[in-house]
């Protein structure tokens, strides 16, 4: 009796942690949305309402240029770097902590394709 108890005590202990440990994943996934935000307000402070301010004179070629190089920082910092960074990351909680409750590493062997097996009849069908 007293081995169960200890048995049960140690997977209530390992499934708790487990759960602390996956939520604070998923908040790593949260923060990194926040600060994809900031980073938006960022660049749209910093580059594109510096040239909605220049009206007189050159201001629309002005407005022109800088909206270029807004739409250029957007694209390569936000949508690429913050949006690989964010996939990387689901996929990781997915794999890693997602599969590791139901993978049990039973069935059979993996075998690449090849014609060959298939032609000399050797492959499993």
């Amino acid at each position: 009796m007293g081995d169960i108890f200890v048995h049960q005590c140690i997977h209530t202990i390992e499934f708790c942690l487990g759960c602390i440990s996956n939520t604070a994943s998923y908040l790593r996934l949260w923060a990194l949305s926040l600060a994809h935000a900031e980073l938006s307000e960022v660049i749209w402070n910093m580059g594109l309402r510096m040239g909605l301010k220049q009206i007189e004179g050159y201001g629309s070629f002005i407005l022109f240029a800088i909206f270029a190089m807004w739409a250029v920082e957007t694209i390569c910092i936000l949508l690429i770097m913050e949006g690989l960074s964010a996939f990387l990351h689901a996929l990781r909680l997915h794999w890693v902590e997602f599969n590791g409750k139901f993978y049990s590493g039973e069935g059979y062997m993996f075998q690449p394709f090849s014609f060959g097996r298939i032609l000399s009849g050797s492959g499993d069908e």
